[in-house]
């Protein structure tokens, strides 16, 4: 019980911060949105997300692994469809600069948005887990 409710308090962090870095990521401000949000990721984690990489195996033994993001963005999307309140959508990054370092002005569809929403949720809940043990 223990360990399930650490998974849950990290997704709950791990999402938290993604609507917070990624402008196209949002729950409305509502904590009970982030807290379900938390929970359908935890169940999405322990019991769809074995199956979806089960059916992955074939695309995964073939490109060594390189597709296996292809799972946590599914197990994302599987999460918005539960939680509609949670919404990710296409934006334009307006761009950087500094000193001399540029990044130009770019339009993340859905999809890249889905991408790095679920590889900075993926990264910090492993980190966050890496750090618990």
């Amino acid at each position: 019980m223990k360990k399930y409710l650490r998974l849950f308090l990290f997704n709950l962090v791990s999402i938290w911060l993604v609507a917070n870095i990624v402008t196209g990521v949002s729950y409305g401000g509502d904590y009970l949105i982030l807290i379900k949000s938390a929970v359908f990721l935890t169940l999405v984690n322990l019991l769809v997300k074995p199956l979806i990489n089960l059916l992955l195996l074939p695309i995964n033994l073939i490109t060594l692994g390189t597709f296996r993001w292809l799972a946590n963005v599914i197990a994302l999307f599987l999460v918005t469809m539960a939680v509609p309140q949670l919404k990710i959508s296409a934006f334009t990054f307006s761009g950087f600069t500094y000193q001399g370092f540029i990044i130009p002005t770019l339009h993340l569809s859905t999809f890249w948005v889905f991408f790095s929403a679920s590889f900075i949720i993926s990264l910090t809940c492993s980190f966050l887990l890496w750090i618990s043990n």
